[in-house]
């Protein structure tokens, strides 16, 4: 590495940004800089101060809720800069002292070392998509709970619905039939009945919203191609791509397992080796919805009138991949079942197949490039 090579590791907060500086090659000083405001301006005086002729600055900090918008100031402003997960970077068992100081001397000395693997940063119109997908989540998430304290509020006074499936238009006129003794016990009833309605529109608003905005990604292409795969509809195939990005840029699929976490851990040594439960790594939105997709695989193999619709566009190429995906994982999701696996773990492996499904469907279409 050049001499004239300065390495900075940065934490960054909400208001301020600690600055630590590595000289040189390694063995060199690194010291601590001092304390900027997190505003562009002072982040712009910063390299003015810290670069010079013939210097090279090199820059890093962590993940966090800051985002990526000191990362993107940086790479406009012709700096390199890279971003890392928390979770990946190195601790030692016996430093039991953290501080911003530390933390920034650490990053600036790892990073001369070259020990700092960077993540993945998305462009602005990606993480825009992101945004969207997790807000569609999170309201989900919301209108789960809002049914949870319906069913628990009937439960609480002895209400049971003797149809077979909840929320259908059986249920709701059932819903509508309950009749409660005290009056402010049943506005407690009809307002938690509108909350269930409240959060369903804003789930069906940000669907609405996602297919909407989807249509003018330069993944649009890879969106749909990817529901050639059985359980995977948009939601679940812009879910993987707004939280992973490009699938390609891993050179295999067992790389894109190990993203997901979908691989199992080990702790082996010597002739022992033991595996466990997996790793959970990496991104859990994609990989939530990857288990939810592979719950889909328990029935056998068929092409339903739906899935015929939804793939009748696709390359043909595409749509044998989709064919092979459902032969597999089926007679997979029966065989790993018969040797009584629980649910949960069959699942997950099916996913982790999927997953290869997946990756192998992306190298196949290539995203539209924006000017």
């Amino acid at each position: 590495m050049a001499k004239g090579t300065k390495y900075i590791g940065l934490d960054v907060h909400k208001e301020t940004v600690a600055v630590a500086v590595a000289e040189g090659e390694r063995g060199g000083e690194v010291r601590f800089y001092g304390t900027i405001s997190n505003e562009d301006d002072a982040v712009r005086g910063l390299v003015k101060r810290l670069g010079g002729s013939g210097t090279t600055l090199s820059w890093c900090y962590e993940a966090g809720p800051c985002g990526y918008g000191l990362q993107r100031l940086l790479t406009k402003l012709a700096q390199p800069c890279i971003v890392i997960a928390p979770s990946m970077m190195p601790r030692r068992p016996g430093d039991q002292v953290k501080t911003d100081r530390r933390d920034a001397m650490t990053l600036a000395r790892l990073l001369r070392a070259g020990e700092l693997d960077p993540i993945w940063v998305p462009d602005e119109e990606h993480e825009a998509i992101r945004d969207l997908v997790r807000a569609r989540r999170s309201a989900q998430e919301a209108a789960t709970s809002a049914k949870q304290m319906v069913r628990s509020f009937l439960l609480r006074h002895d209400r049971r619905y003797c149809g077979k499936t909840a929320w259908t238009k059986a249920y709701w006129r059932w819903l509508s039939e309950q009749r409660f003794d005290f009056p402010h016990q049943q506005l407690a009833f009809e307002e938690a009945k509108h909350r269930v309605l409240e959060a369903k529109a804003r789930v069906e608003r940000l669907e609405a919203a996602l297919a909407e905005a989807v249509e003018g990604w330069r993944f649009a292409a890879l969106v749909r191609s990817l529901q050639a795969l059985r359980g995977v509809r948009l939601i679940v195939a812009a879910t993987l791509i707004a939280e992973v990005g490009d699938l390609t840029r891993f050179q295999n699929p067992k790389q894109l397992m190990a993203y997901l976490g979908l691989v199992p851990s080990e702790y082996s040594s010597g002739s022992r080796v033991h595996r466990g439960r997996i790793t959970r790594a990496g991104n859990a939105h994609a990989r939530t919805m990857l288990v939810e997709a592979g719950w889909t695989y328990r029935l056998p193999a068929r092409e339903e009138r739906r899935y015929r619709d939804r793939v009748a566009g696709l390359p043909e190429d595409i749509q044998a991949i989709g064919w092979k995906a459902q032969v597999r994982l089926c007679q997979r999701f029966r065989r790993l079942s018969a040797t009584g696996k629980p649910q949960p773990k069959v699942n997950t492996a099916i996913a982790r197949e999927l997953v290869g499904f997946a990756w192998d469907i992306a190298r196949r279409v290539q995203p539209e490039v924006t000017v």
